[in-house]
């Protein structure tokens, strides 16, 4: 055979494989994109049911933080802060007041029994079996609050160091010395005492002094002033702010801390001292 005959031939075997991978090229390109569709496709209940315990797992852990670090919920037992708060009412708290922020006077606030407040005072009736279970899981992560029996909630009258003293002529309480009218308080028909008892107290350092908004119907610090504590919250004890009011929802609005009932107050705090100093 010739050279040119060799030629002739190498070029036809090497078309003949061009028309080959030519021909092929459709068939091949179709298997690689089924293939990159089925790759692409879900893989079944397994896969929901890992993605479902990965958003529930995340969700229990960033409510956790939430209710460990920033705000909790709490619901209201007593009407010792009617009209502002009614029974059955839910409040949001905000944890990084004090912890971060400073209170001021007229903030509502969530705290723990400093010692004999609730004594005597029934329990709400929490849901039992199954539903009690899940009322204690919600609880972990603040969605409920199963614990708010074992809470207070008031309005904070006086700071480290300030002097409150109940009553001057007019009926009002005066703080410093300054006289505050106080718009947010229930009082009995045709009273304007806005304390039945007479008292005069200097609130110690890191603690405050509180009272309820119905005036004539709460154990607030006047009331437990023969307690150990006398009457005062410690710092430490405050679990935090209510800012709002979160249940019903027709009950839904901002809580006020009434700044101008408390301005022109004098700050007396670089005088506090300890309890029983």
């Amino acid at each position: 055979m010739t050279t040119a005959d060799e030629n002739a031939r190498t070029r036809d075997e090497v078309d003949g494989s061009s028309e080959l991978d030519a021909a092929d090229y459709p068939r091949r390109r179709g298997t690689e994109r089924r293939t990159a569709v089925e790759s692409r496709k879900p893989r079944g209940w397994k896969l929901f049911l890992r993605d479902l315990v990965v958003i529930i797992v995340a969700a229990v852990i960033i409510s956790f933080l939430i209710k460990t670090f920033l705000i909790r919920s709490f619901y209201i037992p007593s009407e010792s802060m009617e009209q502002t708060l009614i029974v059955n009412d839910r409040v949001i708290v905000n944890e990084l007041q004090p912890k971060m922020f400073g209170l001021q006077r007229g903030d509502v606030v969530v705290f723990k029994d400093p010692g004999g407040w609730l004594d005597g005072t029934p329990k709400t009736e929490q849901p039992t079996g199954i539903a009690g279970f899940f009322n204690e899981v919600l609880g972990v992560v603040g969605l409920t609050a199963p614990d708010s029996d074992d809470h207070l909630i008031k309005r904070v009258i006086g700071l480290p160091g300030d002097t409150v003293k109940c009553c001057n002529s007019l009926g009002q309480m005066t703080v410093n010395d300054v006289p505050i009218d106080e718009p947010y308080v229930q009082l009995p028909a045709g009273t304007k005492r806005v304390s039945a008892d007479d008292f005069e107290v200097t609130v110690p350092k890191d603690a405050i002094w509180v009272m309820g908004d119905n005036r004539y119907n709460s154990k607030d610090s006047r009331y437990n002033q023969q307690n150990p504590g006398k009457g005062f919250v410690p710092y430490d004890d405050i679990v935090g702010r209510a800012f709002v009011i979160s249940w019903p929802t027709s009950r839904w609005t901002w809580l006020d801390d009434y700044p101008l009932t408390f301005d022109g107050i004098p700050d007396r705090s670089a005088s506090a001292k300890p309890l029983g100093g």
